[in-house]
């Protein structure tokens, strides 16, 4: 390993990844890091992603797609089923990845465009003087480094030490966080062709279950429940899971399970530092809806791979500069989508079994395939007028955008 490189991306990822991708191919002198002794492993994702903007980043690759699915049905507490297209189903439906094939060609496209990586390598600090990150301390196979940069990027994940070594406050609260349990399940007889998800508060609160085909007969299925909605007395994530797994698929054989927790908090307040920048679950780029994040983690990784060659480019990897290439573009553009769905979040968190079905029972008749967003808010005020002024900013948001795309 040499002590010095342009760029040090700690955390192989997408976002990381990506981002040291896009940071070889300008030219620049890229290590990638990964503590892990196999990158993918473990899975801690149901590895739905949107064709459309997988495509952006990637060539599609037969080998790391495992279903490809054309739409989601969601079921409300009494069983109420709404069926959406593909196109309006969100950043997580459209193909059901292998991650642990996925996430290892990403590093291979980042080792390809120049990049190195290493796996097996831990970083335990930061070297930092005069109030900017120069480089970081690593650990690969025994053996200490102290490897210098010119910018470090974070991308380890929602467990980010990086981030508060930089004196970024990366805290979550109960009500920021989902914790999750998720088995792959073989053994199924299941529509291949749809993602579903299961709401309500009696078997998954502040949540949702979701079952993601994997071909075969086998899918995963999964549960995120909302750390305000847990306590003492109740029912793990797991239990609650169990429960939803005895009652539909008795016969089904769990073959493997992960447990994590995923960011739903909406973005944290600052995502760079001197010489430093926070991508994908690190900077909390998730989906505050789903928990999904591999769309988003990498569009932060281009965007933080580029902004890194124009800061070196130009000599000047400040704050300043940092937030002008890096913090402003993706707030622009993937944090405005967060910020919305943050609202969504906050209002059906707390939103009864009644009050679910009532709204699932609005939309039941709807032709999706023709809906954009406006329509689908003025179809949901119908059922609970409360939701016209709690969505008050979705809606002024969603009608700005049908005015936009008309003219």
């Amino acid at each position: 390993m040499k002590n010095r490189y342009d760029v040090i991306v700690i955390g192989a990822g997408p976002a990381g990844s990506i981002a040291a991708k896009t940071a070889a191919e300008k030219g620049l002198d890229v290590l990638l890091i990964e503590k892990r002794q196999e990158i993918g492993d473990p899975v801690r994702c149901a590895e739905g992603v949107s064709k459309f903007y997988l495509k952006k980043h990637v060539e599609i690759d037969k080998r790391w797609i495992c279903a490809d699915v054309k739409g989601s049905r969601i079921y409300a507490p009494d069983g109420t089923k709404i069926e959406m297209a593909e196109e309006i189903s969100g950043g997580e439906v459209g193909y059901v990845l292998e991650r642990k094939i996925f996430d290892r060609a990403l590093a291979e496209h980042a080792a390809k465009a120049g990049a190195e990586v290493r796996v097996k390598t831990r970083a335990t600090g930061l070297i930092i003087e005069d109030g900017f990150v120069k480089g970081a301390r690593l650990m690969h196979l025994g053996k200490e480094y102290e490897v210098r940069a010119n910018i470090i990027i974070g991308a380890d994940g929602v467990e980010s030490k990086v981030g508060r070594w930089a004196g970024i406050d990366t805290s979550l609260k109960p009500v920021d966080i989902e914790t999750c349990a998720q088995y792959l399940v073989a053994g199924l007889d299941i529509n291949q062709e749809y993602c579903d998800f299961y709401i309500g508060n009696k078997i998954c609160p502040g949540g949702y279950i979701w079952i993601f085909p994997k071909g075969e007969g086998k899918a995963n299925i999964g549960i995120g429940i909302l750390g305000s909605k847990m306590g003492r007395f109740k029912p793990r994530p797991v239990e609650y899971l169990d429960n939803f797994m005895r009652e539909r698929f008795p016969e089904a054989r769990i073959v493997e399970m992960v447990f994590g927790g995923v960011p739903v908090s909406g973005s944290i307040e600052k995502t760079a530092a001197n010489g430093l920048m926070l991508v994908g679950d690190a900077a909390r780029q998730s989906d505050p809806i789903t928990g999904g994040g591999i769309v988003n983690a990498m569009d932060a990784g281009k965007i933080a791979g580029e902004a890194a060659y124009e800061a070196i480019s130009a000599g000047d990897v400040s704050l300043e500069k940092l937030e002008e290439l890096y913090e402003k573009r993706w707030r622009e553009t993937i944090g405005h989508e967060i910020d919305m769905s943050l609202v969504v979040k906050n209002c059906f968190v707390d939103l009864s079994d009644e009050d679910l079905n009532s709204l699932a029972h609005s939309l039941q008749h709807v032709k999706f395939e023709r809906m954009n967003l406006l329509d689908l808010l003025q179809a949901l005020f119908k059922a609970n007028r409360k939701l016209l002024w709690d969505l008050r900013v979705l809606f002024k948001d969603a009608a700005r955008e049908v005015v936009r795309n008309k003219m």
